[in-house]
């Protein structure tokens, strides 16, 4: 890989993508503050803000009062220089958000895809929606990441497999492009927590961790050194379908059931479309059930989680059964990845709360030959939505921002 030489090109570049960092970051600034914090003297502090005035990029947004002298006046990066759109797909409708640069959400819409099944009028729809809500034409848009459950090729982006939607496919990531000619990124749903999760939740700033995502089924997502681990194929964290004591094999029970219907098995990369597994213990589905056999008759899995955390002298036992369940997979990543810090994230694993994970923690800590910490996320709003953002921003801040210092 070719070294690029020190130019005062290049030098400028790396100054003015600091500058709008640390604005973007610690929010307004005088000359003299962007100038302490990045080590630059006062007049190429000054000329780096020339420039990025030109580029309309940055803006003075008031005033410091100091000692003696005129007041200082305050830098700030302007929001509507550019905007991104992140989306989280699912079986039951999409949700689009838009953020301006600085990475304030400025609207979020959910639009029901009415049993249609083109995942590109969907999106397409969601993301014009979206954008009239906040006032933003599609074509100011510099990036597009999109949440989906399944399986992503880390190597060409696309989905490979997506059980519960069968039209996310092969070939639908260049659909999406031609139809918003913007660059669009599709990334698994619980990476795109996890990501949400280290920018703003329990593991803020944490190089490396594992997210367990409990809700209607059930995933993971690795980050080690500061990044995500995808896989050879794309299917690390498929834990659903890890075999677990009390639970039925998944290949066997993809297999019977199959033979039940009088159809072939399916497979897509070796992945069983009816599963069997850890999930068959810890979906929302098995949950509910468990609860209704403590006595927590609440309608829904979540209900159920959320009323025994908050009674536990009533949902004590459902809890303790509950964590053992879930310590299956937990211990079994620790054990593989000792990744220190386990978060419980999905609408089970935030109802459960910290009843939930003392309990797991205090369980694996007995059975382990680690003891990791187990957190309840701390990211506030929806999830995948928030990683799909901030994925987006990141990539328009790379094109936008390095692009400042290029003349």
């Amino acid at each position: 890989m070719a070294r690029r030489p020190g130019t005062p090109r290049l030098l400028r570049e790396l100054n003015d993508r600091a500058a709008l960092d640390l604005l973007v970051e610690q929010g307004p600034l005088t000359r003299a503050q962007i100038g302490e914090h990045t080590g630059l003297s006062k007049v190429t502090a000054s000329q780096l803000l020339s420039r990025l005035e030109e580029r309309g990029l940055v803006s003075v947004v008031g005033e410091q009062a100091g000692g003696r002298g005129p007041n200082a006046a305050l830098y700030a990066v302007v929001p509507s220089s550019a905007y991104v759109a992140g989306l989280e797909v699912g079986p039951d409708g999409v949700t689009a958000g838009v953020a301006d640069i600085t990475g304030h959400i400025v609207a979020q819409v959910t639009v029901d895809p009415n049993g249609a099944d083109d995942p590109v009028k969907t999106v397409h729809s969601a993301v014009v929606k979206a954008c009239r809500s906040a006032k933003v034409a599609v074509s100011k848009l510099s990036a597009f990441v999109i949440g989906t459950p399944g399986v992503v090729d880390p190597r060409s982006g696309d989905v490979q497999f997506s059980f519960d939607l069968p039209a996310w496919h092969e070939g639908v990531l260049a659909a999406l492009r031609t139809d918003l000619r913007r660059p669009v990124t599709i990334e698994n749903d619980v990476n795109l927590a996890a990501i949400a999760e280290r920018a703003y939740g329990a593991a803020r700033d944490a190089d490396d961790f594992a997210l367990m995502w409990f809700d209607r089924g059930m995933g993971l997502s690795v980050m080690l050194g500061g990044r995500l681990h995808r896989g050879r194929w794309g299917g690390a964290g498929e834990i659903g379908y890890l075999p677990v004591p009390g639970a039925p094999l998944p290949v066997g029970a993809a297999r019977r059931a199959a033979q039940d219907e009088g159809v072939t098995e399916s497979t897509t990369w070796g992945i069983p479309t009816l599963a069997g597994g850890y999930g068959a213990l810890v979906g929302a589905d098995a949950v509910r059930a468990l609860a209704h056999e403590h006595g927590i008759a609440e309608p829904t899995a979540v209900d159920c989680v959320r009323a025994a955390a908050a009674d536990e002298d009533r949902g004590g036992p459902f809890l303790d059964e509950l964590a053992d369940r879930i310590s299956y997979g937990v211990t079994s990543v620790n054990i593989v990845l000792d990744p220190g810090l386990m978060v419980l994230s999905g609408s089970l694993g935030r109802a459960g709360g910290w009843p939930l994970a003392t309990r797991i923690e205090s369980i694996v800590g007995r059975i382990s030959p680690t003891r990791p910490a187990v957190a309840v996320t701390g990211v506030k709003g929806d999830p995948v939505l928030r990683g799909a953002l901030h994925a987006a921003l990141e990539q328009a801040r790379d094109d936008v921002f390095s692009a400042a210092g290029a003349s």
